[in-house]
């Protein structure tokens, strides 16, 4: 599991940065990727990175500015034109079904895979056996939203000396084993918690759209392995974040310490800072709160480490 940033700029892509969007890769743990924000020229930007759109199995939409909107239309026009795309659903906010299939029904867009839009305002947006994944209502402009994508503990590892030393073999029976099943083998009943380890913790991630510090932060980043925070401003223009519901690189890294996160990755920068080397100030000013604080550098991956958060 890894992130991979496509666009860290805010509201206007620059010649260094696009605008926002962020990939959830997890293909050894489900062959598939997830999109989190698709403004202008996120398709452009996946031609030139790992991600393929067959791949992509959901898209998660903040909010409805344009700058996290403007590419999703042409990412879902052009993912119809791979013969064999398989279903694709896309979740945010109050808007979005219109927005998609007005400009689909007058561009003449044909999508053929299966493509379910959800909107929702918030609590449990989507649940299966692996994975879970929760909104939170943020503070900006218009309706904006976090999300927390919580990885389901995973079974603990095989004794492999014990089995071997009960006779058994690689094969099916290790599957059964793992997936809480006993076994019988040559007449020995073996029970999943005799040769099970204890269960592996899994992994969170918490991406936040567009903001002030409000309370609603504390639950999507309480305790996550990583935590993905706009930084739009240095601290000298709090003001001016406070102004546009947006947030600086200090508010962030208080909301990662509060938050007990393992790691805080900054984004959505204002293109008052031109490259990387003038982002550096924001970095610096998390840094001093939070150390354990990165930029988030497009076409740069970012792997998830569990870590033991806060209970």
């Amino acid at each position: 599991m890894e992130l991979y940033f496509l666009g860290t700029n805010a509201g206007l892509p620059t010649t260094q940065r696009n605008v926002t969007s962020v990939a959830l890769r997890m293909l050894e743990e489900r062959r598939c990727s997830w999109l989190f924000d698709c403004g202008e020229a996120t398709q452009h930007q996946i031609l030139h990175s790992p991600l393929k759109l067959g791949k992509l199995e959901k898209i998660f939409i903040t909010h409805m500015h344009g700058d996290h909107v403007f590419g999703l239309p042409g990412l879902l026009s052009s993912r119809a034109s791979h013969e064999g795309s398989p279903p694709l659903t896309v979740y945010g906010p109050q808007g979005l079904r219109d927005f998609l299939e007005a400009t689909l029904r007058a561009t003449q867009s044909r999508i053929d895979f299966g493509l379910e839009i959800v909107e929702h305002s918030g609590g449990l947006v989507f649940e299966d056996e692996q994975i879970k994944v929760e909104a939170e209502a943020l503070e900006h402009r218009i309706e904006s939203y976090g999300y927390r994508v919580t990885e389901k503990d995973r079974p603990g590892s095989l004794n492999m000396e014990l089995l071997q030393e009960w006779g058994v073999r690689p094969g099916p029976e290790y599957g059964k084993l793992k997936n809480g099943e006993p076994i019988t083998v040559n007449g020995r009943t073996i029970e999943p918690e005799q040769v099970l380890g204890p269960p592996k913790r899994g992994r969170i991630v918490t991406i936040l759209g567009d903001t002030r510090p409000t309370a609603g932060i504390h639950p999507l980043a309480l305790g996550a392995d990583v935590l993905v925070h706009e930084a739009t401003f240095t601290d000298e223009f709090a003001d001016l974040a406070y102004k546009y519901y947006h947030s600086t690189a200090v508010q962030a890294a208080e909301a990662a310490q509060k938050a007990g996160v393992g790691e805080l990755i900054l984004t959505h920068f204002s293109s008052r800072y031109k490259d990387l080397e003038q982002l550096q100030p924001l970095l610096a000013e998390a840094q001093a709160v939070f150390p354990r604080t990165q930029l988030a550098i497009e076409h740069q991956s970012y792997p998830i480490t569990a870590v033991k958060g806060v209970e």
